[in-house]
């Protein structure tokens, strides 16, 4: 059977206890109950000292069209119960025909820098509806938001020469196109996916490999066949049999395509020791008069190689990141989760707390309907984010105070400090919210390099970055504390 991605069903891309656990709230009348939903990471990715938010375009996008077609629930109907008989009741296939999604998500724009225990997608309406969607969610903002980050480590790490991202070829699947959006709202220039760059409005560059050189008789006629046939975008990979060789006959044709009005843009070196090699090529290649022939390192590249070779003082203009970005090569997941925190009864106007304690203090939750201010120093940088609730919004100027979730005694005071509060729309009513450049990987690309300009430089450290602050506003430290003895009470009482 072949399977095309526009065919997909977006309503089944989910594990399948969240149909299980939607059939239970339909069969025990709960159903129409309604939650919310927040979801987060709990620690920084790659050991770094922040990360960057991405895949909200994806998820608003099958947001839109989520439905269960007949085909599915004619799927559906045919899986059999561990014990006999179908797993899912005629009543819920049913609802799963006439299915129409009813539920809010508002999430932090694309780009935004974002750190661990703060929400960055909320999620409200029927609670069987938000259970639905965990799974496709927690997949599309984790692992974007992971190939997000490490794109911007490895901009940083470029020091402002551009970056190319093309680890297609060596990415988990189809996954490579929305890492390839990804990686552009990092800060990567381009891409060499070509349908990424068709679907998402992507910049796309590329030249040559070493079979080009291979299928010649030699190097000088590969690079001289690919002058004539690219004169507009002409760079020439010389590593394939000798470095300097290569260098020598790029050299040559350069000085052709120059005494023609053309212009070599770059040399590739794709092994062997990079920075010793740039610097060859550089020497060779000013000496030759051409000082305005860029030079393009590849080969496994990664934010810690690059910042090693430059701290050599090696001469590189453009940089090809591929295997190590677009697979998150140092950590394959971001390790997001998605947690109840607050229901309504129908008929209630007030949302109940709602708190997952577990046996690791790492897992505690937050309870209420979420969101996070976030407070700027007079120079702009960001002093703090404080988690609150929104039907209990703290005052300002009267004493506005966060309170580590992890350890109560580390606080700090945002009193007086501007502020803004971080989730937007993003779905509602049945469509997405976000319109125009709100949705382009470009605009979401500048965003993400002016909220990394408001970190301090010690919260951009490669190694061992200054933690930044992210704590609970203290009445919603106090309440959780308060809910935390409740329910202990009731494990004793039990």
């Amino acid at each position: 059977m072949s399977i095309r991605e526009e065919a997909l069903s977006w309503a089944l891309y989910t594990d399948l206890y969240q149909l299980t656990m939607a059939q239970g709230y339909l069969d025990a009348g709960s159903g129409d109950e309604l939650a919310t939903f927040q979801m987060y990471f709990r620690d920084y990715p790659f050991k770094g000292g922040y990360a960057i938010a991405c895949g909200m375009e994806q998820l608003a996008e099958i947001l839109a069209d989520y439905a269960f077609s007949e085909e599915d629930v004619a799927y559906l109907a045919t899986l059999p119960a561990p014990g006999g008989g179908a797993l899912f009741s005629e009543g819920f296939l049913d609802y799963l025909r006439a299915f129409k999604l009813d539920v809010r998500v508002d999430a932090v724009p694309e780009g935004t820098v974002v750190f661990p225990n703060e929400p960055i997608v909320r999620v409200q309406g029927p609670i069987m509806q938000c259970q639905m969607l965990e799974t496709m969610l927690l997949n599309c903002v984790s692992f974007q938001t992971l190939i997000a980050t490490k794109a911007a480590r490895v901009c940083q790490a470029a020091d402002g020469r551009p970056v190319t991202e093309f680890g297609l070829r060596r990415a988990q699947g189809t996954g490579a196109l929305w890492a390839s959006r990804a990686a552009v709202v990092g800060g990567c220039a381009s891409t060499s996916n070509v349908l990424a760059g068709k679907m998402f409005g992507l910049p796309v560059s590329g030249t040559h490999s070493h079979s080009w050189v291979m299928s010649f008789p030699d190097e000088l006629s590969a690079f001289r066949a690919y002058a004539r046939v690219a004169p507009e975008n002409c760079s020439l990979l010389v590593d394939t049999y000798d470095v300097k060789q290569g260098i020598a006959n790029a050299i040559t044709v350069g000085l052709e395509m120059k005494a023609r009005g053309e212009k070599l843009r770059a040399i590739r070196i794709d092994s062997g020791d990079l920075a010793w090699l740039s610097k060859m090529a550089r020497q060779m290649l000013d000496e030759a008069g051409l000082q305005d022939v860029g030079i393009m390192l590849t080969n496994d590249l990664d934010e810690t190689l690059i910042q090693s070779i430059l701290e050599e003082g090696a001469p590189v203009d453009i940089w090809g990141v591929g295997t190590k970005l677009a697979t998150a090569f140092d950590q394959p997941t971001l390790g997001g989760v998605y947690k109840l925190t607050a229901i309504k009864e129908p008929g209630e106007s007030a949302w109940k707390d709602r708190l997952k304690i577990s046996e690791t203090s790492a897992k505690l939750t937050t309870p209420g309907v979420l969101d996070v201010r976030r407070y700027f120093h007079e120079d702009g940088s960001i002093a703090g984010d404080m988690v609150f609730d929104v039907f209990d919004e703290p005052t300002a100027g009267a004493g506005e105070v966060i309170v580590d979730p992890m350890d109560a005694l580390r606080q700090k005071h945002l009193d007086g400090l501007r502020f803004t509060t971080l989730l937007r729309p993003l779905f509602a009513e049945g469509e997405a919210k976000i319109f125009g450049g709100e949705r382009s990987a470009l605009t979401a690309q500048t965003r993400a390099k002016e909220q990394l300009a408001t970190l301090d430089e010690t919260q951009l450290r490669m190694l061992n970055p200054h933690t930044y602050p992210v704590g609970l506003e203290r009445k919603l430290h106090e309440r959780r504390q308060r809910l935390i003895a409740e329910l202990r009470q009731v494990d004793r009482d039990a």
